[in-house]
C-alpha cells in the first residue's frame, strides 16, 4: 500500500496484513478528507464497492488521534440483519485499535444491553426505533450512554430517506445532538441514489451551524456489460422447472415481490429437489439467520427471498440473480444487479422470469427505464406531521415533562415541526398531553392509544400487519396472517406453507397468537394480505412506451417477442402514439387512460372535484358528457380526497386532528408533476 493514506498507521498495517488489500478503493482514498475533517458526507459508490470502510477507517483514525471514549460512533441501518452481518466485521476493526462495538436491536437480550450500559462500546450498531426506546427507557441514562455521540453513519441511506423511518431517525438525532450538547457528524453510505446532494441536505437535518454536505460519488468504470435476461414463463411453475435446471452447481438468489410468491416458489422448488431457503420478513429472525449462513457456505442451492436481501446483507460469493416478474423501482433492480459479480472473473447478471404477461410488461418498462440511465430521485414523504405528534409524546417520555415554550429547541428547524405549534395544541386539547405550570407530560389519551407495553407502539414510525406466532415443537418458523388459517367450517384444513416448507395446524391458541404446527410434505394455502401497487409516473409512462412498440435493449429468449405481441393486443385500445385514450367506461360513464400511476390519478381526480378513491395506475373514470377543455382546466395541485378508513394506516393518526390527518395522507398520495404532464397532453380518439 503506498503511504499517506490519512488514515491511523494501525489501520494502514491491518488493511495490508489482515485483509490483504493491495491499497484503498477510490471511494475509500476519496472519503478520507472530507469524513476525518467533521463535514457531513454521502458516500455513493456501487454494492459492495466498500462504502463501510470508506467511512469507519477515518472515523476509526479520528476516534485515536482526538482520544473519543464512550460511544462515540452509531452505525445506523434498517436492517437487523444487516447489523448482525456487520457486527463481527466491524468488530474486527475496532479490535486493531482496542475499541470495541457494540449491537442494540430487539433481539439483543436484556443481560447484554445491561452490559453495554455498564461500559459502553465506542461503535454501536442499531436500529431508529432501538436508539427511540432507549431515549424513552428510564432504566438508560441518556447523557452517559448518548452524550458521547460524535459521528453517525447511515448506511442504505436511500431507505431511509424515502420513508417515515428516515424523518424518525433525524429526529432522535435531533434529541441526541441536544443530550450531547455538539453537533454530531452525518455519513450517509448509498449505492442508488439519482440525487446525492438533495440526499444529503436532507439528511442533515436542521440547518443550525452545518455546511453542505459533501457528496464523494465513486464514478462508474467502462464497466464490462451486465449480462441481463429476460424470459417469459407464463407462471410460477414453470419458473421453478427453468430455474431447477439451469444453472446446476450456481449459488442462485431469486427476488420475488411477494411473501406469497417467495413461499410459493420456495416449496415448488423444494418439490424439485432443489436445496432451497427462503428469507421474508414474516420468518423468524433465527429461520432467516439459519437460511442465510447455510445459503453462504453452500454451493448448488437458491434462496428465495423478498427486498430483505436487496440491501447490503452478505450471503456469501453469489453467482447468479433471477428477478421474478420485475423489481418496483429501477433503483431496486440496481441494488439486486450489484449482488452478483463481486468475485474477480465474474460479471454482474440479472435473469428476469416473467410468470405472466403483465409481469412481463412491467420487467420490459424496468429494463427500458434502466437502459435510458434513468434512477428514480430519493424524495422524503411530504409533511409528516403525524411523526411530529409522535416526537412530541416520545420527548415527553424521555423527559418526565417538557416546557410548552422551548419545546422547539430539541429539534431546531427540522421541517418535521414545521407543524409542531398546531400539532401541539392538539395534543394539549384532546388530553395527549397535560400541563402542569408549563410543564406537558403525558396524559390519559395518550396513555391509552399507545400505552401498552410501555409505550412500544410508539418507537416505530410503521403499522405491522396483526400476524400470529407459528411454532413446530420448541421451534419459532414465523409468523402467519389471520388469513392463512383454515376456517371453522368443519372441512379438512389445507396445510399453510411458511419457510417453503407445509405445516399442518394442530392447534390455534388465540389469546397468545400462536398456532401449534408440525410439518407435513403437501403444499397448502399461501395468503397475505396485499393491497394495489403504487407505480411512479416515469415506470407507467415507460409500461406505456412498451406497448406502443419499445423493447429494451437486452438478451430475449425465444418467448418473449410473442409474448410482447400478446400483451401489445390485450391493451391496444388503451394507448395510442397520438395522445391519450378516452373510452367508455365498463359499466357507465367514461374511462381515461393515462398510464401516470395512482398518485397522478388520484390528483387528477381530485382537480377534477371527482371521488379519488379506488383509482388505479392505469387510468381515471370519468362522468358521462365529460368536456376535453375540463382537463386542461384541472387544478393539478389539488390534494386527493382520502377517506377516514385510509386514515387509519397513517401511524399515529390518532394523535392529529382528524382533517389535519386526512390532509396528510391526501398530500402524500398526490403526484402534482405527473398530473401536470398528463393535462398537457392531448385527448385524441374515442374508441367503442
Amino acid at each position: 500500500m503506498e503511504a499517506g493514506t490519512g488514515l491511523d498507521a494501525a489501520i494502514e498495517y491491518h488493511i495490508v496484513n489482515s485483509l490483504h488489500w493491495p491499497g484503498l478503493r477510490p471511494l475509500q482514498a476519496a472519503a478520507v478528507e472530507p469524513v476525518r475533517s467533521g463535514a457531513d458526507c454521502v458516500l455513493v459508490a456501487p454494492t459492495a464497492g466498500g462504502k463501510t470502510e470508506a467511512a469507519l477507517f477515518p472515523l476509526l483514525t479520528e476516534m485515536v488521534r482526538d482520544g473519543w471514549s464512550g460511544t462515540s460512533v452509531l452505525y445506523v441501518t434498517p436492517l437487523r440483519a444487516l447489523l448482525n452481518n456487520l457486527h463481527p466485521r466491524l468488530g474486527s476493526y475496532c479490535a486493531w485499535l482496542g475499541r470495541t462495538v457494540g449491537l442494540w436491536h430487539g433481539d439483543v437480550g436484556s443481560g447484554d444491553r445491561r452490559r453495554m450500559l455498564g461500559e459502553p462500546p465506542d461503535v454501536l450498531l442499531t436500529t431508529p426505533e432501538s436508539l427511540e426506546a432507549m431515549l424513552v427507557s428510564r432504566s438508560v441514562d441518556h447523557a452517559r450512554f448518548l452524550g458521547s455521540v460524535r459521528a453517525v453513519v447511515i448506511d442504505e441511506l436511500h431507505s431511509f430517506a424515502g420513508s417515515d423511518r428516515g424523518w424518525h431517525l433525524l429526529a432522535v438525532l435531533e434529541r441526541i445532538e441536544r443530550l450531547a450538547g455538539h453537533a454530531i457528524q452525518r455519513v450517509g453510505l448509498s449505492a442508488t441514489v439519482g440525487n446525492p446532494t438533495t440526499v444529503g441536505a436532507w439528511m442533515q437535518g436542521s440547518s443550525k451551524g452545518r455546511g453542505p454536505a459533501v457528496v464523494v460519488q465513486e464514478e462508474s468504470a467502462a464497466a464490462v456489460e451486465p449480462d441481463i435476461t429476460l424470459d417469459y414463463v407464463g407462471s410460477l411453475d414453470n419458473a421453478a422447472t427453468v430455474i431447477s435446471r439451469m444453472h446446476r452447481g450456481e449459488k442462485r438468489l431469486v427476488f420475488a415481490e411477494s411473501r406469497r410468491s417467495a413461499e410459493e416458489l420456495a416449496f415448488l422448488l423444494r418439490q424439485r429437489d432443489v436445496q432451497t431457503y427462503v428469507s421474508h420478513s414474516s420468518l423468524s429472525a433465527d429461520e432467516r439467520r439459519r437460511s442465510e449462513q447455510a445459503f453462504a457456505e453452500a454451493r448448488d442451492t437458491v434462496v428465495v427471498a423478498t427486498s430483505t436481501l436487496e440491501l447490503g446483507v452478505d450471503i456469501g460469493d453469489l453467482d447468479r440473480v433471477i428477478q421474478l416478474d420485475a423489481p418496483r423501482t429501477v433503483s431496486s433492480f440496481l441494488q439486486r444487479l450489484g449482488r452478483t459479480g463481486r468475485r474477480p472473473g465474474t460479471s454482474r447478471n440479472t435473469l428476469f422470469l416473467a410468470t405472466s404477461l403483465d409481469g412481463l410488461l412491467d420487467a420490459a418498462a424496468v429494463l427500458t427505464l434502466w437502459r435510458s440511465g434513468f434512477v428514480e430521485d430519493v424524495v422524503a414523504p411530504p409533511h409528516p406531521r403525524h411523526l411530529a405528534a409522535q416526537q412530541l409524546l416520545a420527548l415527553a417520555l424521555q423527559e418526565g415533562a417538557f416546557g410548552a415554550s422551548n419545546w422547539r429547541r430539541w429539534w431546531g428547524d427540522l421541517p418535521l415541526m414545521d407543524d409542531g405549534d398546531e400539532v401541539l395544541a392538539y395534543l394539549c386539547r384532546e388530553g395527549f398531553l397535560v400541563d402542569d405550570s408549563g410543564l406537558l407530560m403525558i396524559g390519559p389519551r395518550a396513555e391509552r392509544e399507545f400505552g401498552k407495553r410501555n409505550f412500544m407502539d410508539l418507537l416505530s414510525t410503521f403499522i405491522a400487519d396483526v400476524e400470529l406466532r407459528v411454532v413446530a415443537g420448541v421451534r419459532e418458523i414465523g409468523f402467519v396472517s389471520p388469513l392463512a388459517l383454515p376456517d371453522a367450517t368443519g372441512k379438512a384444513q389445507k396445510p399453510v406453507v411458511l419457510a417453503g416448507r407445509g405445516w399442518f395446524i394442530q392447534s390455534i391458541d388465540w389469546g397468545r397468537f400462536t398456532v401449534w404446527v408440525e410439518e407435513v410434505p403437501t403444499k397448502g394455502d399461501v395468503k397475505w394480505p396485499s393491497g394495489a401497487v403504487t407505480q411512479s409516473f416515469e415506470l407507467c409512462r415507460a409500461r406505456r412506451d412498451v406497448l406502443l412498440g419499445e423493447t429494451p435493449d437486452v438478451k430475449m429468449s425465444r418467448r418473449v417477442p410473442g409474448a410482447l405481441e400478446r400483451v401489445r393486443a390485450e391493451h391496444e385500445h388503451e394507448v395510442s402514439g397520438n395522445g391519450l385514450v378516452l373510452a367508455p367506461g365498463t359499466t357507465d360513464g367514461l374511462k381515461l387512460w393515462t398510464w401516470a400511476g395512482i398518485k397522478a390519478n388520484a390528483t387528477l381526480q381530485s382537480g377534477l372535484g371527482l371521488d379519488s378513491t379506488g383509482v388505479d395506475n392505469e387510468s381515471i373514470a370519468l362522468p358521462e358528457g365529460f368536456e376535453f377543455s375540463d382537463l386542461a382546466a384541472v387544478d393539478t395541485g389539488a390534494v386527493p380526497r382520502i377517506d377516514d378508513g385510509a386514515v387509519a394506516g397513517l401511524k399515529f393518526s390518532a394523535a392529529l386532528p382528524p382533517d389535519l390527518a386526512r390532509r396528510t395522507l391526501g398530500e402524500r398520495l398526490g403526484d402534482a408533476r405527473g398530473a401536470e404532464a398528463v393535462v398537457t397532453m392531448p385527448v385524441v380518439e374515442l374508441r367503442a
